[in-house]
């Protein structure tokens, strides 16, 4: 992607977070979301996915932090009380590559499904790829909803 669509894309992605108070900076360093991934398995099983997964993106998209890094995201772990007193287990489950097969799984029942990228909404067997608008999301509710009350 050259430097002038990628700034139009940011351009994009901070109005629309604006609009809903989330400020978005276009991150230094395109990090590889693998290990966040397995993080949030982690946290899935200890009952705190919401609450990691949304410091994970703050961390991301508005501290410019890279969460491709596994001490980042102990530490991200830590703040949200997701590790509690034992640091080393999210640590420890990151090293031992525990969640690795299960993202690959995810990942292959995706792209069954047409999801090619993130975000993507399944609206009815429709994916709908990537940032939309609150019109274009409204538009294809609206669509999605005409099918359904032709049907």
């Amino acid at each position: 992607m050259d430097l002038k669509t990628r700034e139009a894309l940011w351009e994009r992605i901070n109005a629309m977070g604006a609009a809903v108070g989330v400020e978005m900076k276009a991150p230094g360093t395109l990090a590889n979301s693998l290990l966040a991934l397995q993080a949030g398995e982690f946290a899935a099983e200890a009952g705190a996915a919401e609450v990691f997964e949304d410091r994970v993106f703050r961390a991301y998209f508005s501290e410019g932090l890279n969460i491709g890094k596994r001490d980042v995201l102990v530490d991200l772990g830590a703040e949200v009380g997701l590790v509690g007193l034992d640091r080393a287990a999210l640590g420890e489950a990151l090293d031992s590559g525990k969640y690795a097969m299960r993202i690959k799984n995810h990942a292959q029942a995706a792209s069954h499904l047409g999801i090619s990228g993130v975000p993507t909404f399944l609206i009815g067997d429709w994916p709908l790829v990537g940032a939309q608008s609150e019109d274009v999301m409204r538009r294809v509710l609206q669509r999605a909803r005409e099918r359904l009350d032709a049907s």
